[in-house]
């Protein structure tokens, strides 16, 4: 018989139950190889702070800036280069705004930090200026996307969010555009199929623009919604109920929100916003009249005018001094300080 240390006995005895408790699990039973790992619980995220806080005034007022081509020559007032963009976007993130969608806002869903203010861009006419891609099927450098998108890679709480109001045969016919846009988290918005001005256009003309509008985008991206449009020309139909809802050749619409050309910030989603006029600021550096750089300067000197985020999309909160501009229909979501 071989005799062994007994330290040597109990080392031995020891690593044969520890082998035998891994094999079995800290129940006792057999392990399996479809348990899964054992994880201590993530903790809860913080709270948002109290809104008086921050300053919170979620009755406030949403500046929606209005693009149209940007180009390195602008040739009109509705252009702008991708140098003046990429300041435009430089001056709304020091002041404190984080974008939205053009949804998010008229649904009320507005996901920003407490104390940032929601912006809104939007994008009129689907131009190969706004969306072209390179040989590998990325948004080229200058074009609008490709600027917001290295912006917001730069600024990771500055997400890429804008609505693009797109015609029929968008970013130059490039039959990749509108899935990308969807697979990117950005809006497509009607912006009726031919552009006409639909104040000229019979009931049947204005239902027929908006449906094949609808009809084309929904084919060209399966499954994207279509929440919102903008009016061509920002003009309405003679039935300005026809921009939101209508049917034409058994195709539907129905939108949340119908989009003015301008000229100043809309009101909070949760006060008096009127759905089938929806004002909007044209985009300039000052050069036009009430333009963007005309109401950014305006709200800096007055901030108590716009909208400040509480943090919490599930409550709406604002100074008593200002609770006569609340819609009663989001009453219960109201919170006062």
């Amino acid at each position: 018989m071989v005799r062994y240390p007994g330290r040597y006995v109990r080392v031995v005895a020891a690593a044969l139950i520890c082998a035998a408790a891994t094999a079995c699990g800290a129940t006792g039973e057999p392990a399996s190889a479809d348990t899964p790992p054992r994880t201590s619980a993530a903790p809860p995220p913080p709270a948002p702070p109290d809104p008086a806080t921050v300053g919170a005034d979620e009755l406030g007022e949403v500046p929606i800036l209005m693009y149209h081509q940007v180009t390195a020559d602008p040739a009109g007032e509705y252009d702008q280069s991708p140098g003046e963009f990429r300041a435009e976007l430089d001056r709304l993130y020091r002041e404190g705004y984080r974008p939205i969608t053009a949804a998010q806002y008229i649904t009320g869903d507005i996901d920003i930090a407490a104390g940032t203010h929601p912006v809104v861009l939007t994008f009129d006419d689907s131009t190969g200026s706004q969306l072209r891609f390179t040989t590998d099927g990325a948004p080229t450098p200058d074009c609008a996307v490709g600027v917001l998108e290295r912006f917001a890679a730069e600024h990771t709480d500055f997400p890429a969010r804008a609505t693009f109001y797109v015609n029929n045969d968008p970013f130059e016919s490039d039959p990749r555009a509108l899935p990308w846009l969807a697979e990117h988290g950005y809006e497509i918005g009607a912006h009726t199929a031919s552009h006409p001005d639909l104040a000229g256009l019979d009931a049947a003309g204005v239902q027929r623009e908006l449906a094949q509008n609808v009809r084309a985008i929904t084919a060209a991206a399966p499954g994207t919604p279509v929440t919102t449009m903008a009016l061509p020309l920002g003009s309405a139909p003679a039935d300005p109920a026809l921009a939101l809802a209508g049917n034409s050749d058994g195709t539907p619409y129905r939108f949340a929100a119908a989009m003015l050309v301008g000229a100043n910030p809309a009101p909070s989603p949760f006060g008096p916003v009127e759905p089938a006029a929806v004002p909007r600021i044209r985009s300039g550096p000052g050069a036009v009249p009430f333009d963007s750089a005309y109401w950014l300067d305006l709200l800096a000197a007055e901030p108590a005018r716009r909208y400040t985020s509480d943090g919490d999309p599930a409550r709406i909160s604002f100074p008593r001094s200002s609770g006569n501009r609340l819609d009663p229909r989001w009453a219960d979501q109201a919170q006062t300080y």
